[in-house]
């Protein structure tokens, strides 16, 4: 693909994320953005598959960023995730003076 096109789908999906995250309410913003970074292990895919270009070296570097940023990223979601599902969890209640 021409970078001409490449750079328009670019701007296209910066805009279109911002849209549609600006019309979420605030109390979905967590486990949206903990889905996404889940969603983001993609990246991993095209990581690897971005090895099989003609400049090793390069590719390389940056498949091997891509790959450390979107762990990251993916672990990331999934904490988010196990912690906002925490907050929902019933507490036990202490009892005090022994068995009842």
């Amino acid at each position: 693909m021409e970078p001409i096109y490449l750079t328009f789908v670019f701007v296209l999906a910066i805009f279109l994320g911002f849209e549609l995250i600006s019309k979420v309410p605030s109390t979905l913003h967590t486990p949206l953005m903990s889905g996404a970074n889940a969603i983001s292990g993609i990246t991993l895919i095209g990581a690897i598959a971005s090895m099989k270009t003609g400049n090793y070296a390069f590719s390389a570097i940056l498949g091997t960023l891509a790959v450390t940023f979107a762990t990251i990223n993916v672990v990331g979601g999934y904490m988010v995730t196990n912690r906002m599902l925490e907050m929902f969890k019933k507490k036990e209640k202490k009892t005090e003076g022994g068995a009842q």
